[in-house]
């Protein structure tokens, strides 16, 4: 099957990436401060702007903003994803399937991923609030700002929302997140 991927230059996309199988790696510090490390690297050699994100123990999801002139993102999530991969404990490392055993993969990832191509700032504003309500929607904490590994924090410091947003139940249009 072919997968078609938006392809919009200096494009804002919402993306979900989940874990082969939904393992939790991201409960361990260890793991998330691994994926900051390898988004850094990554961004250090293909710019991009990282609008908002939420790690939560089996999937993340993210808004990126890219340059002008470019609309690769795909690649810069095949070097996150390897960076990741070679850089984590092999404990972590799932036995492989059949057709990834012959690709010799290391499996810690899904192989996809989803996108969305954010299409206005209504829309933008709908994806970062799913992304900060996510951990709440999850029953993982009451409040977005309980969940550490969020940019929620840095958007509370900038006064855009208070402590307290997301205290009471927040639905999304049909068209917001995906998991």
């Amino acid at each position: 099957m072919q997968y078609r991927r938006a392809n919009v230059h200096g494009g804002c996309y919402f993306f979900t990436l989940v874990t082969e199988r939904r393992r939790k790696l991201f409960i361990n510090d260890t793991n998330v401060d691994l994926l900051r490390q390898a988004f850094r690297h990554v961004m250090d050699k293909r710019p991009f702007i990282m609008d908002a994100i939420v790690i939560l123990p089996e999937h993340l999801h993210c808004i990126w903003t890219l340059p002008p002139d470019d609309s690769d993102f795909s690649t810069r999530w095949r070097l996150i994803k390897t960076w990741f991969t070679k850089h984590c404990d092999d404990k972590y490392k799932m036995k492989p399937n059949t057709s990834r055993l012959i690709k010799k993969e290391q499996v810690i990832w899904q192989r996809r991923y989803w996108e969305h191509v954010i299409s206005d700032d209504l829309d933008f504003e709908h994806h970062v609030n799913y992304i900060h309500y996510n951990p709440v929607k999850h029953q993982y904490v009451n409040k977005p700002s309980d969940w550490r590994d969020s940019s929620i924090h840095q958007y509370i410091k900038l006064g855009i929302i208070s402590d307290n947003w997301g205290m009471s139940d927040i639905y999304f249009p049909d068209t917001v997140g995906h998991e």
